[in-house]
């Protein structure tokens, strides 16, 4: 099972992650960091393959993720 980890002060809620997921798992929160943008997360850890799509996408390296 794959694990996602995002570092939320970095994350500045583009939303190109979101766009990346080809299961639909990731979006933008309505929790914002101490930059005040919303950030990405993922609500459903268990249906995640660990692509690790989201990751190549995010231009901060906000993504990391572990199989």
């Amino acid at each position: 099972m794959a694990m996602i980890k995002f570092r939320r002060e970095r994350c500045k809620g583009c939303g190109l992650c979101v766009l990346a997921c080809p299961k639909n798992l990731l979006m933008v929160s309505s929790k914002i960091n101490r930059s005040g943008y919303p950030v990405a997360k993922i609500d459903d850890m268990k249906s995640c393959t660990g692509c690790a799509l989201c990751a190549e996408m995010c231009p901060d390296v906000v993504i990391t993720v572990f199989k």
